[in-house]
């Protein structure tokens, strides 16, 4: 029961009802765009300032209560903004659920992956964390289609209700995960274990150049598409399609990363050569898609984010595969502070380019670093991943 339940987790996690109306009641409660972007910045900041220290907290005391704490402070923050619309009330609840994305980012693959070696069972998670990577993608999406009739009929105090239930349950989910580690690790014995616990994952980050490679790995095939995800509707728009044929473009996207993340497993087995051919190839179905003035062209963009996607879930599974020692959340944390800085390195990319290009060439554009990737990997000897 192990694997479903990471199921349920993953999916309550994603099935927020807020996720497509949040912007709407910030409007509605009389926030600018200034002052929505400075809360996008908030969050981030948050997630980036307590992403490596709750890591090591994981390690130290325990991946599943950090698991369990997680989803409490973003139902905390979804109550917040419903029952006190406000700047600040929005504010808080965005340090909230930037700090249950560190706490949970670390150590849910690292509870996964050493249970699933406990068990023998370690070649499976790749497989089992792609299909878990799209159960969130469906979740997410069914959030969105039942999102409509429920503001109908209970307008927000009806989607807050429900996002606060689902992060309720998902933290009781967390309570049923199994973590069974040895004593040294399992130690709430102190500061200076949760010290030497950071130290030592931050210098295996810092040090072992597989581990190191791993994470710059992860850091820029993760970020990349899921910065470029945000602005998929905007590349739909100026395809000309008409507005009501968007939100079918952006599900095809959806689809697209879904599938992917479906077939992780697979490409778990292919050479570092592969592997990069497979990258630059979806690099260039990126570019040409993005580029083609049609919407025949989401075809292209659609495949090449099920391709980021599956490589994400396997670079996420180099990295475990390489990890030693007692610190795989502080690691894994390390490569999620890289992932948020590449991701801010796009937005911002992209706000100074958006002037001057098109999105479609911005898109071309922004893909060009897998193009990068690809070629490093290629140059890699030919080994099994």
């Amino acid at each position: 029961m192990f694997v479903p339940k990471l199921y349920v987790y993953t999916f309550l996690g994603e099935f927020v009802l807020l996720y497509p109306v949040y912007t709407l009641l910030f409007t509605d409660s009389g926030l600018s765009v200034t002052e929505t972007s400075s809360l996008f910045v908030i969050w981030s900041v948050t997630g980036m300032v307590l992403e490596i220290p709750s890591g090591a907290w994981a390690d130290a005391v325990s991946r599943r209560l950090l698991l369990f704490l997680g989803p409490l402070l973003a139902g905390v923050g979804f109550g917040l903004w419903v029952l006190f619309p406000s700047y600040w009330a929005f504010a808080l609840g965005f340090v909230l659920w930037g700090a249950e994305g560190a706490l949970v980012s670390g150590a849910f693959e690292a509870l996964a992956y050493e249970e699933l070696e406990r068990r023998g069972l370690q070649g499976r998670y790749a497989a089992i964390m792609g299909r878990a990577h799209s159960i969130g993608i469906a979740a997410a999406a069914s959030a969105i289609a039942l999102a409509t009739p429920v503001f109908a009929a209970g307008g927000y105090p009806a989607v807050g209700a429900a996002s606060v239930a689902a992060c309720l349950l998902c933290a009781a989910t967390a309570l049923t995960l199994p973590e069974r580690r040895p004593a040294r690790a399992a130690s709430t014995d102190s500061d200076g274990r949760y010290l030497a616990v950071l130290r030592a994952g931050v210098a295996e980050a810092r040090t072992d150049r597989n581990v190191l490679e791993a994470i710059v790995l992860i850091s820029v095939v993760t970020a990349i598409w899921g910065a470029l995800e945000e602005y998929v509707p905007f590349l739909a728009a100026s395809t000309g399609a008409p507005r009501t044929a968007v939100p079918l473009l952006v599900l095809a996207v959806w689809v697209g990363a879904a599938a992917g993340g479906l077939l992780a497993g697979p490409a778990r087995r292919l050479s570092e050569r592969s592997f990069a051919l497979v990258l630059g190839l979806a690099a260039l179905a990126m570019a040409a898609g993005a580029l083609v003035p049609h919407p025949a062209g989401f075809a292209l963009v659609a495949g090449a984010f099920g391709a980021f996607q599956m490589a994400g879930v396997v670079a996420d599974t180099r990295l475990q595969e390489r990890v030693s020692g007692d610190q795989r959340a502080t690691v894994t944390s390390v490569a999620g502070l890289g992932t948020n800085m590449v991701t801010l390195a796009v937005y911002t990319a992209y706000g100074a380019g958006s002037p001057f290009l098109s999105h479609g060439t911005t898109f071309a554009l922004l893909v060009l670093p897998y193009v990068v990737i690809a070629l490093w990997l290629a140059r890699e000897r030919v080994a099994p991943m």
